[in-house]
């Protein structure tokens, strides 16, 4: 979004340029009325252009394991949802983006009732082809619409010019073109360039009267009628006013100027180089967007799915990154990209990360495969893919992994085969004896931290062979101590007879 945003800026500003260098010296004025209408629309439509880019193909062997278990699991829970939400719904820059809409909406809405109070409190004089609007005690004259506003200070000898040039206003609907820069004003309030925009359809619109009315009388006279004007200004900018003291010198130069050579048309060509290399920017700017998001730290987003039947999970963390992170037993369905796709800055972190998960890894780091995709969003992430069958030591002959058993150890009140009821128990088990006060006083730092338990449930129920890998020897032993006191289960059977099943699961505590 900001990509964009910054392109409409871009491209309006490369618009007005053109306008201001070729254009608006010429006297058509109509042709540039269109000109300074339709390039603000253009600045919104062409960023949208793009060329569908190629997708490599993505290979899929995946394998199912337990769900992870949480060890006090409302505050992980309430953590990660705090830390979500501040990162998604907080977002400082879309605050300040509203509060800009609702203060300009406000200040529009202000205005607009102002000029209806005016109508409803003044005399109105109902002509065939507009509404005279005399203002008592005032020397003011503009247009809004069909409605001219009229001070009674003004001499009478001159208010015949004045409102012959404010109905041309009326007649050619210049309010529609003021309005519909306020509404840009309002979606856009931060772009100075629609404020530029606004101030050059007035100078057009004042162009286009000046000629109209001009033309009944001498230039001479005319000119002489605008100096020696001097009304009151009303400060709304959506109405056509007959008098600003900033643009008099402009207009006087204008009706002077001789009327444009045809020839000078061919200046409206410049908008053909003008818009094929824009469109050429938009159409190759999906890859380069792309990378400038990658090139950016950004709050990190933690992506997880454990299991074919699971969903994909994230979670935004709490520092600012490059890339993103996933860990799952599938691969995801990103399109995968190479080391040489990254930025200097990606590399640098992707090399890190690798060595801090190999390090957790090490006894099993061939059992990880480090992968990297390019996200929905544009950002690079690192994939880490777990291969649990290759986490599988030599075991017994009578021992069978729970994938393949016909009837898998049933944790006692629970039933048959249900997965999540035997993880939610042991969750439970933990949640109930492991001790939380421990952890926070092992000095480690603060965050979620993982554990990886393995054991077996032997023919006759009980949990042996328990090994942990954990953060810290304390919390080692103390997962130790509270698998040691699960209770018996009911035994595995495959094929009609007694088995020993293995078991991973992976654990999660927050740490304070």
């Amino acid at each position: 979004m900001v990509n964009y945003i910054l392109q409409v800026i871009l491209y309006q500003v490369l618009f007005l340029a053109v306008y201001d260098f070729f254009l608006s010296k010429e006297t058509f004025f109509t042709k540039n009325r269109w000109y300074l209408l339709g390039t603000p629309i253009l600045s919104f439509i062409i960023p949208l252009i793009k060329i569908p880019t190629f997708q490599k193909s993505v290979s899929q062997d995946f394998i199912v394991q337990l769900p992870e278990i949480f060890l006090s699991p409302e505050k992980v829970i309430t953590a990660t949802l705090k830390t979500q939400d501040l990162a998604i719904s907080v977002n400082y820059i879309q605050i300040l983006f509203c509060v800009g809409v609702v203060v300009c909406s406000i200040l529009f809405l202000v205005k607009l009732m102002k000029i209806v109070n005016l109508i409803r409190s003044n005399e109105m004089v109902k002509e065939s082809k507009f509404k005279l609007i005399l203002l008592p005690k005032q020397s003011k004259a503009f247009s809004f619409f069909n409605y001219i506003f009229l001070g009674k200070e003004i001499k009478a000898n001159q208010k015949e010019k004045v409102i012959q040039h404010e109905l041309v206003h009326a007649k050619q609907k210049h309010s529609f073109d003021l309005l519909f820069f306020e509404f840009l004003k309002i979606a856009m309030w931060f772009n100075p360039m629609i404020y530029f925009y606004q101030k050059r359809i007035t100078l057009i619109h004042e162009y286009i009267s000046d000629a109209v009315v001009a033309a009944s009388e001498t230039k001479e006279g005319y000119i002489n009628n605008l100096l020696s004007n001097f009304f009151q200004v009303e400060n709304i900018a959506f109405i056509n006013q007959f008098y600003k003291k900033t643009l008099i010198k402009k207009r006087i130069t204008m009706i002077t100027k001789k009327q444009s050579q045809k020839m000078n048309q061919l200046k409206y060509l410049v908008m053909i180089p003008l818009l094929v290399s824009m469109l050429f920017y938009s159409a190759c700017s999906e890859n380069s967007s792309s990378e400038l998001a990658t090139n950016k730290k950004e709050l990190s987003t933690f992506y997880s799915q454990i299991g074919n039947d699971t969903k994909l999970e994230k979670s935004k963390g709490t520092k600012e990154t490059y890339l993103d992170f996933y860990m799952g037993t599938k691969m995801p369905k990103w399109k995968e990209i190479t080391y040489n796709d990254l930025t200097n800055e990606e590399k640098n972190e992707f090399d890190n990360k690798l060595k801090e998960t190999n390090k957790i890894t090490s006894e099993y780091k061939d059992n990880f495969e480090p992968k990297l995709f390019k996200g929905e969003n544009g950002r690079n992430i690192i994939g880490i893919i777990i291969n649990f069958d290759k986490l599988k030591k030599e075991v017994e002959t009578e021992e069978i992994s729970f994938r393949t058993i016909d009837k898998s150890p049933v944790f006692p009140g629970c039933e048959e085969g249900d997965k999540k009821c035997f993880s939610l128990m042991v969750q439970k088990h933990f949640v109930k004896n492991f001790n939380m006060e421990l952890v926070n006083t092992l000095g480690l730092k603060t965050g979620k931290k993982r554990i990886f338990i393995a054991f077996k449930i032997d023919k006759n129920g009980d949990i042996i062979d328990v090994k942990a890998r954990a953060p810290h020897k304390q919390i080692k032993e103390e997962v130790l101590s509270v698998m040691q006191t699960l209770p018996k289960m009911i035994p595995g059977e495959h094929k009609g007879e007694l088995v020993t099943v293995n078991y991973s699961i992976p654990l999660s505590i927050n740490v304070e």
